[in-house]
C-alpha cells in the first residue's frame, strides 16, 4: 500500500497500545502495525482484514488478537518467535496448512490462547509429547475438527477449558480430572460417552457443558460432590432413570437436562438455593410438580414441556418472584407447559396478576403454549389484557363456552391456536383486529355462524376452520343463508343450554379414543427394555 510508504516509524516509536478491533477495516494489514518498537497491545480483531499475516518485528508485543478476520494462508512462522506473549487471538479465519500445537509452547509467558473455529488448519499434537504452559489460563480449540485430546498433563493453573464442536468420541482422558484448576469445561457437541459423574473429582469446577453428545445411562448423584458447580448442561444426550435428588439441593444456577430419556418423578427436595434456570423439556418425567420449587424464589426460567407431568395448576407457582420462562410470573416471556397432563381450569387469577406487568414486555418476546394438557371450562376474559402477545397456543385441551371477545385485545398477536377444544359460539368479529395475525387454526370445535372478513382473515384457508360444522362463508364452501343461520340459532341454543353439542362430544371422544391408544402405546414401548432406541433431537 503506497499509505505504509508515507508512514515514518519514528513518530510512532513510543507507541504502546494499538487497538482497532471491531470496525470495518478492510484490505491487507500493514505492515507497519508489526514493526513499532515498543508495541505491548495489538488488537485488530473483528475486521474484514484478509491477506497473510506480515512478518512480525515487534518483540515487545505482549497481547496479538487477530480474531473475527478473513486472513488467509499459513499461520506466520514469525509469530513464534513472541517470548512475550501472553494473550493470542487467531480465532475466526481462514487460515490453512497445518501447524504443531508443540509450537505454542514456547510462549513461556502465555495465559490465553484462542484458536477457534480454524476449520481449514489442521493442529497436529504429538501423542507422546505432553504440553507444558505453566502460565496458561484460557485455552479455546473449539470448531477445530480435533479427532483427539491434547495431553495437557503440565498446565497447572489452567482455567478454561474449551473444546466444544470437535470429533473428540469416547471418554474424556484421566488427565483432565486430575486438573484441579479447572473452572470452566466446555465439550458440548462432540462424540463423547463419557460417564458424567468422572467430573465429580473436579472440585472447583463452575460451568460444566456436555450437551449434544452421546451420554448414556443414569446421573449418578456423585456428580453433586463437585461442590462449586454452577451450571450443568447435559441436554440433547441419551441420558436414562432419574434425576439426582441432591441437584434440588445443589448451588447451581443453571440445570439443563432437556432432551434426554429421563424418568420418574421430579426431586421433592429443592430448597433457597440460587437456581435460575430449571430445562427438563422433551424427557419422560412424570408425577406431580414438587412443591418444594416454591422454595427457589431465584427461578427465572422453569421449562416442562413434552413430559408426562399430571397435575392440576400449581397453585403455589405465582409466589415466584422472577419466574419468566414457563415461564412466569411478574416478568412472564414465555409460558410452556405444553404436553404434559394439567388438568382444571386455566387459572384465571394468574392471568390478571400478571397482565400489567405483560405491557413491559417487548412484544417480539411474549408467547404461552399449554397445548396438549386436560385444561377445562372457559378461557378466562382477562386473556385480553396480555397485549404483549405475540404467540397463544390452547390447542388440544377440554375447553369450553365461547372465544371471548376481549382476544380481539390482542393486537400483536401473530399465531392463534385454539383447535381440538369443545369452544362454543361464534367467533368474535373482534378477531380482525388482530393486523399482524399469521397463523390461525380453529378447527375441531363447536363454532357455528359465519367467519368473520377482513384484515388478515381473508388469507387463512379451510383447514383453519374444518371440524366445526356450524361454520359458514368463505374460505368455506357452506354459504351463509336462512337455513344455515336458523340451523346454527338451534345448535347454539343446545350449546348455550347444555355447555356443548353432540359433535364437540362425538369429536372430542373419538379423538379421546385415538389420543388414549396411541398414548398408551407410547407409554408401553417407553417402559420396554428396549426403550433405549434412538430418539431425533431438535
Amino acid at each position: 500500500m503506497k499509505e505504509e510508504r508515507k508512514c515514518d516509524l519514528k513518530r510512532f516509536s513510543n507507541l504502546a497500545f494499538l487497538l482497532l478491533n471491531d470496525n470495518l477495516l478492510n484490505g491487507t494489514i500493514p505492515s507497519w502495525c508489526f514493526s513499532l518498537p515498543s508495541l505491548v497491545n495489538l488488537y485488530l480483531s473483528n475486521n474484514k482484514f484478509t491477506g497473510h499475516i506480515p512478518a512480525i518485528s515487534s518483540y515487545s508485543l505482549q497481547g496479538l488478537s487477530l480474531g473475527g478476520n478473513k486472513l488467509q494462508g499459513n499461520i506466520s512462522e514469525s509469530i513464534f518467535n513472541l517470548v512475550n506473549l501472553t494473550y493470542l487471538s487467531l480465532s475466526s479465519n481462514n487460515f490453512s496448512g497445518s501447524v504443531n500445537f508443540s509450537l505454542f509452547s514456547k510462549f513461556q509467558n502465555l495465559e490465553r490462547l484462542y484458536l477457534s473455529n480454524l476449520g481449514q488448519l489442521s493442529l497436529n499434537f504429538e501423542s507422546s509429547v505432553n504440553y507444558s504452559f505453566s502460565r496458561l489460563k484460557a485455552l479455546d480449540l473449539s470448531s477445530m475438527g480435533l479427532t483427539e485430546f491434547p495431553k495437557l498433563r503440565k498446565v497447572p493453573v489452567l482455567k478454561y477449558l474449551i473444546l466444544s464442536n470437535n470429533k473428540l468420541n469416547g471418554k474424556v482422558p484421566n488427565w483432565l480430572h486430575e486438573m484441579d484448576s479447572l473452572v470452566v469445561v466446555d465439550l458440548a457437541q462432540n462424540s463423547l460417552t463419557t460417564p458424567v459423574d468422572q467430573f465429580s473429582r473436579n472440585y472447583q469446577l463452575r460451568y460444566l457443558d456436555l450437551s449434544y453428545n452421546l451420554l448414556t445411562a443414569g446421573i449418578s448423584s456423585a456428580i453433586c460432590n463437585a461442590s462449586s458447580l454452577q451450571n450443568l448442561e447435559l441436554s440433547n444426550n441419551k441420558l436414562t432413570g432419574t434425576i439426582p435428588q441432591c441437584l434440588a439441593s445443589s448451588f447451581l444456577s443453571i440445570l439443563n437436562l432437556e432432551m434426554n430419556r429421563l424418568n420418574g418423578t421430579l426431586p421433592n427436595t429443592f430448597t433457597k438455593t440460587r437456581l435460575e434456570i430449571l430445562n427438563l423439556k422433551d424427557n419422560r418425567l412424570e408425577g406431580p410438580l414438587p412443591e418444594s420449587l416454591s422454595n427457589c424464589m431465584q427461578l427465572e426460567v422453569l421449562n416442562l414441556g413434552n413430559n408426562q407431568i399430571e397435575d392440576t395448576f400449581p397453585h403455589w407457582l405465582p409466589t415466584l418472584p422472577y419466574l419468566k420462562v414457563l415461564h412466569g410470573f411478574p416478568s412472564l416471556n414465555i409460558f410452556d407447559i405444553s404436553s404434559n397432563n394439567f388438568s382444571g381450569p386455566i387459572p384465571k387469577d394468574y392471568m390478571q396478576s400478571t397482565s400489567v406487568l405483560f405491557k413491559r414486555i417487548p412484544t417480539n418476546f411474549v408467547s404461552i403454549d399449554l397445548s396438549g394438557n386436560n385444561f377445562e371450562g372457559k378461557i378466562p376474559n382477562a386473556i385480553g389484557e396480555l397485549q404483549a402477545l405475540i404467540g397463544l397456543n390452547l390447542s388440544h385441551n377440554r375447553l369450553s363456552g365461547p372465544i371471548p371477545q376481549s382476544m380481539g385485545n390482542l393486537i400483536n398477536l401473530e399465531s392463534l391456536d385454539l383447535s381440538s377444544n369443545m369452544l362454543t359460539g361464534r367467533i368474535p368479529t373482534e378477531l380482525v383486529n388482530m393486523k399482524f395475525l399469521e397463523v390461525l387454526n380453529l378447527s375441531y370445535n363447536n363454532l357455528v355462524g359465519e367467519i368473520p372478513q377482513g384484515m388478515q382473515f381473508g388469507s387463512f384457508l379451510n383447514d383453519s376452520y374444518e371440524g366445526n360444522l356450524g361454520l359458514c362463508g368463505v374460505p368455506l364452501s357452506v354459504k351463509c343463508g336462512e337455513e344455515h343461520d336458523q340451523h346454527s340459532s338451534e345448535t347454539l341454543w343446545r350449546e348455550e343450554k347444555f355447555g356443548f353439542g353432540w359433535e364437540a362430544v362425538a369429536i372430542g371422544y373419538g379423538c379421546g379414543m385415538v389420543f388414549g391408544v396411541v398414548m398408551g402405546s407410547f407409554v408401553f414401548l417407553m417402559r420396554k427394555p428396549e426403550f433405549l432406541r434412538k430418539q431425533g433431537f431438535r
